[in-house]
């Protein structure tokens, strides 16, 4: 069993030490508010009283703190005992902050390992909880079976950005989601109706939409939109002002709706408008 310390103990930190701990890892932990190491020193944690101490203790840091900024602050303290030694990253942040702070750990002789966790805290150590990691693969082969205990754990290559881009990625997607959703529910509420009616059609209609995702997927790789277009994006653009105009109708924020509308326009201004709607990722690359 590895020994592993872990600095940053919020709710993911904490899940993270535990689960450690549960099954058979030596663990050292180290949090800026020393009370919140407690449950986890009686569970069998030892208790590091600085950053530098952490670090020295284990075969394996492991830093999982609310943002970059607050990752630079304990690394700094840690800096005397961290060359040399093995560090993965956990703190979600932008790609180009990964790669800065893997550009520093290698000035400082530090082995380092960024990820990406997606999971929330009770999943840690549970089926379905996946963990992304980018950067040195040595590193990543070396511990892979501790960093197994947490979750699946997937390499996504040795670019220290990588992690951060797919993990915000994913989540991009996910808020997308989440967006459609409410927009959905404040139009149905809109007119008396409940959310949790609504549900049984609206879950297997979002299912049977995500059939179309492998199709359109192939187009954004080839580029080639205009392929077996089914419902072109002209047509889907009509449905879209629709939903802004009985979103106004309903006295409901269309917010989520319009930035999809402003780009679908956009690109039917440009020639596209007979294109599938996979073609609207164009005009998202143009930063315009």
């Amino acid at each position: 069993m590895t020994s592993i310390s872990v600095l940053g103990l919020g709710a993911m930190g904490a899940a993270l030490a535990a689960t450690l701990i549960r099954k058979g890892h030596a663990v050292t932990v180290w949090n800026r508010t020393p009370s919140r190491a407690e449950p986890l020193a009686r569970a069998g944690a030892r208790i590091a009283t600085t950053p530098a101490e952490a670090v020295a203790a284990s075969e394996l840091s492991i830093l999982c703190v609310v943002d970059y900024a607050a990752a630079g602050s304990v690394l700094a303290e840690a800096r005397g005992a961290l060359s040399g030694r093995d560090l993965v990253n956990l703190t979600n942040g932008t790609p180009r902050e990964a790669k800065n702070l893997a550009a520093w750990a290698e000035m400082e002789g530090v082995n380092y390992l960024d990820g990406g966790i997606m999971a929330i805290p009770p999943m840690i150590g549970e089926a379905g909880a996946l963990v992304l990691y980018s950067g040195s693969t040595a590193l990543f082969e070396r511990h892979k079976p501790a960093l197994d205990a947490l979750a699946e754990s997937r390499h996504l290559g040795d670019d220290s950005g990588l992690a951060a881009l797919y993990d915000l990625a994913l989540l991009a997607g996910m808020y997308g989601l989440f967006s459609g959703f409410l927009h959905a529910n404040a139009l149905v509420t809109s007119g008396g109706g409940k959310a949790v009616d609504f549900l049984p059609l609206l879950l297997p209609w979002l299912k049977a939409m995500t059939g179309t995702l492998p199709d359109l997927a192939g187009k954004i790789d080839s580029g080639r939109h205009s392929d077996n277009v089914v419902s072109n994006l002209a047509m889907q653009t009509i449905a879209l002002e629709n939903i802004a105009k009985a979103s106004a109708e309903q006295a409901v924020a269309p917010d989520f709706a319009e930035p999809m509308l402003r780009l679908a326009a956009r690109r039917i201004a440009e020639g596209h408008g007979s294109d599938d709607v996979s073609g609207v990722i164009e005009t998202v690359r143009e930063k315009k």
